[in-house]
């Protein structure tokens, strides 16, 4: 799995108002992720419902787009020492415009 590195910056994306979550939600904060990281930042879903929650973790991206406790919120957090930054792992149809463009960063 590829890391971020660990001084990528977080970007804290407020979900709270999304009550009735669905596979469409996650696609569309899976995307944004991988845009993130493209500019070497990384999303973290505060607010989460639990039903968006389960659904990203049903769909093996819990760590991908974590989700944070409003009360787990640190502003301007840096990674310790011994501690994993999040990471994005990439993979895809490369027929889907968005990971076609993938190639063009290797």
């Amino acid at each position: 799995m590829e890391w971020l590195d660990s001084d990528a910056r977080s970007i804290l994306v407020d979900v709270s108002a999304i009550t009735d979550p669905d596979c469409g939600t996650v696609d569309d904060l899976a995307r944004l992720q991988l845009a993130a990281r493209r500019l070497n930042q990384r999303v973290l879903l505060f607010g989460a419902a639990p039903r968006l929650v389960e659904l990203v973790e049903m769909a093996g991206l819990a760590e991908v787009l974590p989700a944070v406790p409003r009360s787990g919120v640190e502003v301007g957090r840096e990674t310790e020492e011994g501690e994993e930054a999040l990471g994005v792992e990439e993979e895809g149809d490369p027929a889907d415009p968005a990971v076609g463009d993938l190639e063009d960063l290797d």
